[in-house]
């Protein structure tokens, strides 16, 4: 393995991290609705489990509401069954062909543990990139005979770099995201 080889992988690998953290963020409710909530939620139908944004559109008409469209009417019901199950803390009705979900008003206490939720995450986004660090260093340790001292330096040096950069990076993502939980 060459040793920009090293770096590149590392460099994916912690992309990769904050990529699914990101994800992680955008699946949590901020007080306003949004579709990213309930789309990878699974529903059964047609024998199998589905996730919602196959089975329907989501719109969302207003800030606390999301409307789910079913693209068969038939499977509204156990659409509604697995939105009732996720444990959303949100309120589910059925209403002819369409699902409705009303979002409350977010308060403090939920907040709060909205705001824990997302430093829990992001700990272990930076564990993951931390992982994907040492992994790196691994490879790097096992070419150091084949490579001059100094090269191995500085491929150490810009593993540590990406490593501080993709962790700010997330940390920055939880701020942005703790700010919008707390705003009211």
């Amino acid at each position: 393995m060459e040793d920009h080889e090293i770096i590149k992988k590392a460099k994916e690998g912690m992309i990769g991290a904050l990529n699914h953290f990101k994800e992680e963020l955008r699946s949590l409710r901020a007080g306003r609705a949004s579709s990213a909530l309930v789309e990878n939620i699974a529903a059964e139908c047609y024998g199998s489990q589905m996730r919602i944004k196959e089975l329907a559109t989501i719109t969302t008409p207003e800030p606390r509401q999301l409307l789910i469209t079913p693209f068969d009417v038939n499977n509204a019901g156990p659409i509604a069954k697995a939105l009732e199950k996720a444990n959303l803390g949100v309120r589910v009705s059925v209403e002819g062909k369409i699902i409705r979900i009303m979002f409350p008003e977010l308060d403090e206490a939920r907040r709060k543990d909205l705001v824990s939720q997302v430093h829990k995450k992001l700990e272990e986004c930076k564990i993951g990139v931390r992982a994907v660090r040492r992994d790196a260093n691994e490879h790097l340790k096992a070419i150091k005979e084949d490579i001059p001292e100094d090269d191995f330096k500085r491929l150490e040096k810009h593993i540590q770099e990406h490593t501080d950069h993709y962790c700010k990076e997330a940390e920055e993502q939880a701020h942005a995201k703790e700010k919008e939980v707390m705003t009211v």
